[in-house]
């Protein structure tokens, strides 16, 4: 068997069987994967989906700092809308007022509109601050609330002409204040939610405004309007609403800030206002003056008592305006709360994020390396034992002696380190079969050199002895006796020569000096039987380099012995000397049976290819020496089916081992043709 071969049988074993089916696709995909692939896969999923979690968590408390401070500058910017709803409570007790006036003008004059015509000013500035304070930030609803503010225009104009009911009048304020609150969306805000802020918030500026509406309520009452029952009734209703919000701020403030907020009620302003709101509900059916004098007289009442709620408003807004910073100020703490946690937890997680990706990476390489290690000494076991291979299958390597293989570190008590050791254990054995193997090649050289060389040395010493027997004998019977016992001793030598071809013994011979090529071939006729049926014809007179002359004796030799040994014993055996145009070419001819185109094919790849005797039929030896000859000195032998039956070996010597070319000529050639 050819190297070739043992390579193709191995690699055409079948892999062992998994027992039917291998699983699903994504399995069957996953094991084409390569082995750094699924460590890459099984550390970067894992980290990507921290990597995903911690940024997620990371940009919710960037997200909970940044409401936090939408939370900060929307509390500080409602302050502007609080002083808004205290305008309009002050823009409506002046228009009671005025409304009152003309009704309690009897002489048919125009009372004084500077004062709610101020306060009408003072509201449409204060429509313009809260625009210019939020900005492109203003809520829609925000935006039609200050429209509707800016809508009173028409019922502005109506009392500043005539007298216009209260009850008319409390609506128009009443839900332009709610509505300006309400436009704020402080309770439905999820930036405020979380730290109870807006419903905080929201409570506070509803529980302004109520108390607000509570003392237009008891100064509109009393005017001794005709509609003072109504207003009564009204701030009646508002105080509930400012009780109810009371309590519900108390609910999500601190208890300072829930006494802070009940300090509305206790200042004197307050006072003078619930005391009026007290004697209102003493005897409620005498609220509404008759006659025009009561009516002067409740005005003027009312009149002197505004500066008291003037007070009271200013009180109330103070208080508004302080818990709104105190609230302001407790979305700033949690604004920064949520950075320093957004900052920590950034820094927590880039940390252990790099902690664990250089634990990651470092377990990665702690698998990768060794069996990077593993798969270099698996690679170069295989390696060495290619190299031996292809020695064993060639007999024209030098022998190197025993490889040596790098031992495998194991660095670690873990599967892998078991694998190294197993692996060494591999690697031990392999080189102790290797040694054996140099071993068992080096001996068979031996053998067969020690062999070759004994067979020589005896065909020597026999080949003198006959030839001293033959000059001193002069009976034609006993020489011919003796040249055929001659002749048996010469092919015994070439055997011998043969032999320590094989052995890898290369001995020079010594020679006069260069030899014709006919003559280097009549020689190897003179080391074969059957040298009879042969018939040379010589067509050139090219000069063999004497280093080849022993070397081109025994390849044409051995190829001259097989066509005499596989032709017919009657058949001839042409051998035809000529010049070619690379060199010179020895053509050896039988009509033998042949051999089919597969075994000419395999035997001519057999003359190309170094291949070991041991692995190769016995059958060729002569091919086998013709081969390593040939390799040697670069000859190119080919063979080819003879026409008619046969086989025809072509010898091309090439012209670097040749000194002289001198054809002859055709008519010189032929007189020479004769049968040795």
């Amino acid at each position: 068997m050819s190297t070739n071969e043992v390579g193709a049988s191995t690699r055409s074993a079948p892999p062992p069987s998994r027992g039917g089916s291998r699983g699903s696709g994504i399995r069957d995909f996953a094991e084409r994967w390569p082995f750094r692939r699924k460590l890459n896969i099984l550390v970067g999923v894992p980290l990507a989906v921290v990597a995903v979690l911690l940024t997620y968590l990371f940009a919710d408390q960037v997200g909970q700092s940044q409401d936090a401070s939408d939370a900060s500058r929307l509390v500080r910017d409602s302050a502007e809308v609080a002083k808004l709803v205290g305008q309009l409570e002050a823009e409506h007790q002046q228009a009671v007022l005025l409304s009152v006036r003309h009704q309690a003008t009897w002489d048919g004059a125009t009372p004084s509109q500077s004062a709610y015509r101020e306060a009408q000013i003072r509201v449409d500035n204060q429509v313009e601050k809260v625009q210019a304070t939020f900005g492109g930030r203003l809520p829609g609803e925000e935006a039609q609330a200050l429209r509707e503010v800016n809508g009173l225009e028409d019922l502005r104009n109506t009392i500043e002409k005539s007298y216009l009911p209260a009850d008319n009048i409390d609506p128009a304020y009443s839900d332009a204040a709610k509505g300006l609150i309400d436009g704020l969306g402080l309770d439905r805000n999820p930036a405020l939610a979380a730290t109870f802020t807006g419903n905080l918030l929201d409570s506070l500026l509803r529980a302004d405004a109520a108390h607000g509406a509570f003392e237009t309520g008891v100064f509109s009452a009393t005017t001794g309007d005709s509609n003072a029952l109504i207003e009564l009734i009204g701030a009646i209703g508002s105080y509930d609403e400012y009780t109810h919000q009371v309590e519900r701020f108390g609910r999500f403030a601190s208890a300072q800030q829930a006494e802070e907020l009940g300090d509305i009620e206790h200042n004197t302003a307050q006072a003078t206002i619930a005391r009026q709101y007290a004697e209102l509900q003493i005897d409620p059916g005498t609220l509404q003056a008759g006659t025009p004098s009561q009516i002067k007289n409740a005005f003027q009442t009312a009149l002197d008592s505004y500066p008291d709620y003037r007070a009271q408003a200013r009180t109330r807004l103070k208080t508004t305006t302080s818990l709104i910073d105190q609230i302001a100020d407790r979305a700033d703490t949690a604004s920064r709360d949520a950075r320093s946690n957004a900052a920590w937890l950034l820094g927590s997680a880039l940390l252990g994020f790099v902690l664990w990706l250089a634990f990651s990476v470092a377990v990665r390489r702690s698998v990768v390396r060794p069996v990077q290690a593993l798969t270099g000494a698996a690679r170069q076991v295989a390696e060495v034992a290619g190299r031996e291979l292809a020695r064993v299958a060639d007999d024209d390597t030098e022998d190197t002696g025993t490889p040596r293989l790098q031992e495998m570190p194991v660095t670690a008590k873990d599967e892998i380190g078991d694998l190294a050791d197993v692996f060494n254990q591999v690697q031990t054995t392999a080189v102790a079969l290797l040694e054996r193997q140099v071993l068992s090649r080096r001996n068979v050289a031996e053998m067969f050199g020690n062999v070759g060389r004994r067979v020589s040395n005896l065909t020597t010493r026999q080949l003198a002895l006959i030839d001293a027997v033959e000059r001193g004998e002069t009976d034609p019977a006993l020489l011919e006796r003796l040249y055929s016992i001659d002749h048996i001793a010469v092919r015994l030598r070439r055997n011998a020569d043969s032999l320590m071809l094989l052995a890898g013994i290369r001995e020079t011979v010594l020679d006069s000096g260069p030899l014709a090529l006919t003559n280097v071939v009549r020689a190897a006729l003179g080391q074969i039987e059957g040298f009879q049926r042969v018939s040379l014809q010589a067509g050139t007179e090219a000069m063999v380099e004497p280093d080849i002359i022993g070397d081109l004796t025994l390849m044409v030799a051995e190829l001259v012995e097989n066509a005499v040994s596989f032709s017919p014993a009657g058949s001839p055996v042409e051998v035809i000397v000529k010049d070619s145009h690379e060199g010179a070419l020895v053509v050896i001819s039988d009509h033998g049976l042949g051999m089919s185109a597969e075994r000419l094919e395999e035997e001519n790849a057999r003359l190309i290819r170094r291949e070991r005797l041991d692995l190769v039929p016995t059958k060729v030896l002569g091919l086998f020496v013709v081969g390593t000859l040939a390799r040697r000195w670069d000859v190119s032998v080919f063979l080819s089916r003879t026409p008619g039956g046969g086989v025809t070996a072509e010898v091309t010597i090439p012209s670097s081992l040749l000194l002289t070319m001198s054809p002859v000529s055709s008519t010189a050639a032929e007189s020479r043709t004769a049968s040795v």
